[in-house]
């Protein structure tokens, strides 16, 4: 049996020659030259700062050297496929186009059997309980000796912290899989799921594929990143390589002790700045209000600041639900699922119009690149100049953290997807 593979501590900092020890080590406990044909399954290149498109590059050169054949899948989800400058950006030159696969969330799936509602129920405390169905790419039953989830351990909106599970039952699963969990998420309040391990949405992936790929090869590499603003560079704090829950709990617990930032009182403004190599629609640019949510006031202000904002989803069929529906919080949005077929049929999309509304509780202005003051009005948040904004809060000049601009106190988050903020009182765990 494979053992697990660690490396990790609050002042670690794994530089690429000990990466690459620690990834061929890793390799080798999971059947090393004994391999014939292997899946890697790493995120996009929405999660750049993961460290998993360097993993997978080192992975595919040791696996090749040893003579196998390494097929590469980036986990999706329902995001856009990448194009070939973003495959170079997240993976670099050394890997050949022809090894990469796109997911196809709703064409390319395999139904492999349904979780009951009876455990949603007891899952949600009766919240919702509906049956599951457990679909995953088909690429996944082609006869892999190895199937290789690559990924970071960082706080999620919808299973709590991201990666594990997730990455195989959302990153390469299908509609109903996708649509279903994370509507169990919204409905069971994400405030109360984001930083923490144990959540109704992921015991349902880990019962889905202990349950329904258990026969399958599929080993994990996870990170823990911390960035050093001192250093201003990204920061590996932690390695874990292998399978089992423990393996992910202690990657969880490193986790919240370098990418939970908890403050002693709320912030009154929040200026988050959203790269536009990595954030071009309010699907992942909307983490700004995700992490920064348990920080903010009653009646605060977040301004996103977002340069490469051109649509709301990913997926032309969400972006236009977004645009029908907007961000205008839990009961309309509940009242939405209700009285409309397309958006009942789509639930992630009604779970993401959820996450994205403060619930009045805060204002939300962004900034965008290529969306009109209208677009952004439409969907319920203000709308800000981004010239303008950008005169006035220059990230460039900002420091992560507290600042003074102007005689004006503001809380600066320079990459909402590093970690999560929040007030120390509205965090338990």
């Amino acid at each position: 049996m494979a053992m697990n593979i660690k490396q990790a501590g609050e002042r670690l900092d794994i530089q690429s020659g000990e990466l690459e020890a620690l990834v061929a080590r890793s390799l080798d406990s999971f059947g090393g030259a004994t391999l014939h044909r292997v899946l890697l399954l790493p995120p996009d290149h929405t999660r750049l700062n993961s460290m998993a498109g360097p993993i997978t590059a080192m992975a595919y050169r040791i696996l090749s050297g040893w003579g196998a054949q390494v097929d590469i899948m980036p986990a999706l989800g329902t995001h856009v496929p990448m194009g070939v400058a973003e495959l170079k950006m997240m993976f670099g030159d050394s890997i050949p186009l022809e090894r990469f696969f796109p997911h196809n969330w709703r064409n390319e799936v395999v139904h492999l059997g349904v979780i009951p509602g009876a455990l949603l129920r007891e899952w949600s405390s009766g919240l919702v309980d509906y049956d599951v169905k457990v679909e995953v790419n088909k690429r996944l039953l082609a006869g892999y000796d190895l199937i290789l989830s690559i990924g970071q351990v960082v706080p999620h909106e919808v299973v709590g912290m991201a990666n594990y599970t997730k990455n195989i039952l959302v990153g390469a699963g299908g509609a109903d899989t996708i649509n279903k969990s994370h509507f169990l998420g919204a409905v069971c309040n994400m405030e109360k799921a984001l930083g923490h391990a144990d959540t109704p949405v992921r015991r349902l992936f880990n019962y889905g594929v202990e349950t329904f790929l258990g026969e399958l090869p599929i080993r994990y590499i996870l990170t823990v990143m911390e960035r050093d603003n001192q250093a201003g560079r990204m920061k590996m704090r932690g390695f874990y390589a292998g399978t089992g829950n423990d393996l992910f709990e202690e990657a969880c617990d490193l986790c919240r002790k370098v990418n939970v930032t908890l403050l002693d009182a709320p912030l009154r403004k929040v200026v988050v700045w959203l790269d536009a190599e990595e954030f071009r629609s309010t699907w992942l640019g909307n983490k700004a209000i995700y992490r920064s949510r348990m920080a903010i006031a009653d009646k605060g202000e977040l301004i996103i600041l977002a340069p490469g904002l051109k649509e709301f989803g990913e997926d032309k069929e969400i972006d236009r639900l977004i645009r029908r529906y907007g961000y205008r919080g839990t009961p309309h949005t509940l009242r939405c699922v209700a009285e409309n077929d397309e958006l009942r049929n789509n639930l992630s999309a009604a779970a993401h119009l959820i996450h994205g509304s403060s619930e009045g509780r805060f204002s939300v202005t962004y900034c965008a690149g290529h969306l009109t003051r209208e677009e952004i009005e439409s969907v319920g948040y203000r709308h800000g100049d981004l010239n303008a904004m950008l005169a006035r809060y220059n990230p460039a000049a900002l420091a992560d953290g507290f600042n003074q601009v102007g005689g004006e106190a503001i809380f600066f988050i320079r990459n909402p997807a590093l970690g999560l903020w929040s007030y120390r009182g509205n965090f338990s765990g």
